[in-house]
């Protein structure tokens, strides 16, 4: 049989925070510590962001319903997140991560690929780098985190998966904090796992090779080629036999391209008419172009996502003759989207999100204003500009639209703020 293992001796590693939401709440609540503690929206709508080891012995985890984690451990206690403050620990965990090397690739708040090969002489073997990480991360910020350490990316974030802690109905235990793949032992350390551990096997995916007889990933790794195109399509087949023998020559990307820019909301009750639904889509669209002017972009397609409250998802898109990063343009493109939805049935979340980027247009000056040189759609973005000014200066609840003023004042999108989920019924 072809030796399919790799050859290439990058050194790759998957940093990931352990409960990352919940232990820096835990930094503030250490009279927490120990219990189960989870981290979302608190509503009946929300969602779980993060759960303590304590907590997922009970079966809690991210993603489920906050109602579900409720019944699993009523005991539990749960935290409201706070996105602005998990952001700026973030920034601090990443800063450690670049005194080791520029090659990081951040994931996610809480996890990150890092290529260390070409700092093996300064720092030491990836082992080495690891347990410095590590144990900067504890000495500097209180927080643990598990690391991979391997000669690609997908071998990488399945050892850190392996280095981390363990909750079982008896307990927690500690995890190895590192575990590392060497070159000549990836396929001891793969072939062993149940084929759900390769990134693409979902339930349909793992449904169609549980026919064939695949149970794990040697399992998989045996079959040929051509019989693993012919049950699951020419892509999907050729990934997974890639990952079946470990292969994976995808680079640590420092600047990962930025697709799209939008913002949604979960409503705590159901919306039934378009008032209602239009002053949602104003605050939305503003929270869109705010961040494409602060990225320097602007955006061709704006795409409109409607979920009912029998969660049935529908998504509309227009594409806009002229790129725009205006909140102005963005809802009078998307409100005739809006418009043509029944909103009857009850819609419990909104969206807006913004895509097929270009450069965004020169910054307008006051001379242009002053000497009346501006059309309509100039107009509105030196006016937007002008709020972006007022916001770095004051604050981003100094301005916001009219409409999203509500009894408890100016309620704007702030991002990440509603990202598990509503915390209680709120009123506009």
């Amino acid at each position: 049989m072809t030796d399919h293992r790799v050859s290439d001796h990058r050194v790759i590693l998957h940093v990931d925070m352990d409960a990352f939401y919940v232990s820096v709440e835990l930094r503030r609540r250490p009279d927490l510590s120990g219990q189960p503690v989870v981290v979302g929206g608190t509503g009946s709508r929300g969602v779980i962001a993060a759960a303590s080891y304590e907590a997922r012995r009970y079966g809690v985890r991210s993603a489920m319903p906050s109602t579900t984690a409720r019944r699993l451990c009523p005991h539990a206690v749960f935290l409201p997140g706070d996105h602005a403050l998990y952001a700026t620990v973030s920034a601090d965990v990443h800063e450690i991560f670049t005194t080791f090397t520029p090659l990081v690739e951040p994931l996610s708040l809480d996890e990150a690929f890092l290529d260390v090969s070409g700092g093996l002489r300064l720092h030491g073997p990836g082992t080495t780098i690891a347990h410095r990480i590590r144990d900067r991360v504890w000495e500097e910020l209180q927080l643990r985190c598990s690391v991979g350490v391997a000669p690609n990316k997908f071998l990488a974030k399945l050892a850190s998966v392996a280095a981390k802690p363990i909750a079982t109905a008896e307990g927690v235990r500690d995890g190895q904090g590192v575990v590392e793949v060497l070159p000549e032992n990836e396929l001891l350390f793969l072939h062993p796992l149940p084929v759900q551990a390769l990134w693409g096997v979902g339930p349909a995916t793992l449904q169609r090779l549980q026919r064939l007889g695949v149970r794990t990933v040697a399992d998989l790794a045996e079959l040929d080629e051509p019989t693993l195109i012919s049950s699951v399509g020419a892509a999907h087949g050729r990934h997974l036999y890639r990952l079946a023998w470990g292969l994976d020559d995808r680079p640590v990307e420092v600047d990962r391209e930025m697709k799209s820019v939008g913002h949604e909301e979960t409503f705590a009750t159901d919306r039934h008419d378009h008032a209602e639904l239009l002053r949602e889509l104003v605050r939305l669209s503003d929270a869109v172009a705010a961040r494409l002017r602060g990225h320097g972009v602007a955006a061709r397609t704006l795409t409109l996502k409607v979920r009912f409250a029998g969660f049935e998802t529908i998504t509309r898109s227009v594409t806009v003759a002229g790129a725009t990063s205006t909140s102005h343009a963005i809802v009078a493109a998307v409100e005739p989207l809006l418009v043509a939805i029944d909103p009857s049935p009850g819609v419990r979340l909104l969206g807006v999100s913004a895509s097929n980027f270009t450069t965004q247009s020169q910054q307008l000056s006051l001379d242009d204003l002053l000497e009346d040189r501006l059309d309509d759609h100039h107009q509105w973005q030196l006016a937007e500009e002008t709020i972006d000014a007022i916001r770095k200066r004051f604050g981003t609840a100094a301005i916001g639209p009219a409409s999203a003023v509500g009894e408890r004042g100016l309620r704007l999108v702030h991002r990440g703020a509603q990202q598990w989920g509503p915390d209680e019924p709120t009123h506009a």
